[in-house]
């Protein structure tokens, strides 16, 4: 556990109240700035005096970034728009219901409240040993601590590690991912539009962050396309805890069955790898497949091929496997 300071480091704060305004000053603080959305994740590493930015940028006047949109058949999230909004908005219920059940999914009502949906996505790593201070590979050392014989690490990764096995945090990702969502990012001289899947970053890529934002950049809004209007939908987040604590694992599926066989599928899990992983190889398994146990049973299978657990959480494959299981499972 990190440890607690009396005093948050001196910094200075900007409080802008336009979108270019804000765009600006990240273009001109870069790396020596802290961005500040719903303060969820940003005020712990403040508190415990691990960053120490020259400057923090509340984006918590910016209104531009806040609401939900529709767009054709889908809708536009701002990035600030909370977690409580995603989850409690009509639209999104009735048609993407995803997406608001793992909103729902987040920590405590009170943090859905202040938490936000570009905050939930962009958080960093929760590995102690990293939020500790420790020099570790993500922090710009020349080790991993998490990853020896004798470490704590019963929810790290099983896949995807690259000398860092953190996981991914966030609820929202597996359920943006599935949905087929795009993220939009914005600096003070380019706009960019990436898959969901795309806009994390695991540590093969660079070591030193979880998702493709630029120094100069913002995210910006959220995007649902409306493809999977009418699927199945499937979430499921299993922790320790029944509120607050993240993800041991979590599964996401968007499903569209007809005829006693599944048409298509996009299925996502987090909490086992540094990024959220969309699972393509069980998508084209599934697709033309008839439902039913044999089927369900082999998705869950394949899911966790490849999968190299440490030492202290091989439950995670099995847990992984039976989610995906009843994901597939759920369509009949």
């Amino acid at each position: 556990m990190a440890t607690m300071r009396d005093m948050i480091p001196a910094f200075e704060l900007f409080q802008p109240i336009e979108l270019g305004e804000a765009l600006d000053l990240v273009n001109e603080y870069g790396r020596d700035a802290l961005v500040l959305a719903g303060g969820m994740d940003s005020m712990d590493w403040l508190k415990d005096r691990i960053r120490r930015p020259k400057a923090v940028i509340d984006l918590s006047g910016v209104g531009e970034l806040r609401g939900i949109r529709q767009a054709g058949s889908g809708f536009e999230i701002g990035a600030l728009t909370t977690l409580r909004e995603v989850e409690r908005h009509a639209g999104i219920r009735s048609g993407f219901s995803l997406l608001a059940d793992a909103a729902r999914e987040v920590a405590t009502p009170q943090i859905r409240n202040q938490g936000t949906l570009g905050g939930n996505l962009s958080q960093d790593s929760r590995c102690w040993y990293y939020r500790s201070g420790l020099p570790c590979y993500r922090a710009g050392g020349q080790r991993c601590y998490a990853s020896s014989p004798q470490s704590m690490n019963r929810e790290h990764c099983i896949l995807g590690r690259s000398r860092c096995v953190t996981v991914n945090p966030s609820d929202t990702a597996p359920a943006l991912i599935a949905l087929g969502g795009e993220v939009a990012v914005r600096s003070s001289s380019r706009d960019r539009t990436l898959a969901a899947e795309d806009y994390f970053v695991g540590p093969a890529m660079d070591i030193t962050r979880m998702n493709a934002l630029e120094p100069d950049e913002l995210l910006v809004s959220v995007r649902v396309p409306g493809e999977w209007v009418g699927a199945r939908f499937y979430y499921e987040k299993v922790r320790d805890r029944g509120s607050w604590d993240f993800a041991l694992v979590s599964v996401a599926a968007a499903i569209r069955a007809s005829g006693g066989r599944i048409e298509a599928a996009r299925v996502a899990v987090n909490g086992v790898a540094p990024t959220p992983v969309r699972l393509v190889d069980v998508e084209r398994q599934l697709a033309g497949a008839p439902v039913g146990e044999a089927t369900a049973d082999a998705a869950g299978e394949l899911a966790v091929q490849g999968a190299a657990p440490l030492r202290r959480n091989e439950y995670k494959v099995a847990l992984m496997r039976n989610l995906v299981r009843r994901a597939v499972r759920s369509v009949a």
